[in-house]
């Protein structure tokens, strides 16, 4: 027989939240019921903590968070459990590999406030998403050339941009040099023609970050539903016991023989917490 599920892990983007950027109702009640039947819920995302932090603020349950990819993970309150930082030279290094790509690249730092983010050109033609600099203004500063602003080690290197380039940069990237010092990981939403490339230390994913957290818990693998939507998501989809695809994942995930629940904009987080949580799954 099969373990009861202890510890629920959920992506942000394409999962939790809808293509509005909005928790629906649904989805709110059912993490809500799982916490009260004593499952905890962690939030496993790409994005950096502060940005993680506002949308876990929606929730009425205070939730530690595993951000940047992996490499950020704290507790409720906001303290440091563990992190794991891409070295000075590895992100140089990276930067010089990416050529014609190097104009879509971001430096993140675990830092408060202003150089949280870090571009060399604030040119909205170059911002990842439209609107992303007005939005992050208290958190953007801008370094020519960006190098000069490795004075200590990065969280990551992130390059953003429209698929096809994205997805150019990527073959650039994984036959590079530096590929074999760094982990690399995409996110692809192409009804947006937006990809995005993390670039993070060797051996830094959401699922070892998730198997590491498990740990420090006293949870097995066994125990653990991980529910995500795109290639990020992976390691942690391959670590869990219970693996959940969203249905606005792409076919190739999908070939992979994990359980299917609705998409981000049918409250698919709430019908897998139903399905396997809920109803008592054992």
């Amino acid at each position: 027989m099969k373990r009861g599920i202890r510890l629920l892990a959920i992506d942000i983007d394409g999962t939790l939240l809808n293509t509005r950027f909005e928790i629906s109702p649904a989805d709110r009640e059912a993490i809500v019921a799982a916490a009260q039947r004593g499952v905890e819920i962690v939030l496993v995302t790409g994005r950096r903590f502060a940005s993680a932090r506002s949308i876990a603020a929606k929730l009425p349950l205070e939730l530690p968070l595993i951000a940047s990819g992996g490499a950020m993970v704290k507790d409720a309150a906001g303290a440091t459990l563990h992190r794991h930082l891409l070295p000075v030279a590895k992100a140089r290094a990276v930067l010089a590999d990416a050529g014609p790509g190097r104009k879509s690249a971001l430096l993140l730092f675990d830092r408060e406030g202003k150089g949280q983010v870090v571009t060399e050109d604030l040119d909205p033609a170059h911002e990842p998403v439209e609107g992303y600099f007005a939005r992050n203004r208290e958190y953007i500063e801008q370094v020519v050339p960006l190098e000069a602003a490795l004075t200590e080690d990065p969280v990551e290197v992130l390059f953003v941009g429209a698929a096809a380039p994205m997805s150019e940069l990527w073959d650039r990237l994984t036959r590079a040099l530096s590929a074999a010092s760094v982990s690399l990981a995409r996110t692809e939403y192409l009804q947006r023609d937006l990809s995005l490339i993390d670039v993070l230390d060797r051996g830094c994913n959401k699922g070892v970050a998730l198997a590491r957290y498990a740990a420090r818990r006293g949870v097995a693998a066994e125990e653990v539903m991980a529910i995500g939507d795109n290639w990020n998501d992976r390691e942690m989809l391959e670590w869990a016991g219970l693996p959940v695809l969203m249905a606005n994942s792409s076919e190739e995930l999908k070939r992979r023989g994990w359980a299917v629940t609705g998409s981000n904009d049918e409250s698919g987080v709430a019908a897998a917490i139903e399905r396997f949580v809920l109803r008592d799954y054992c």
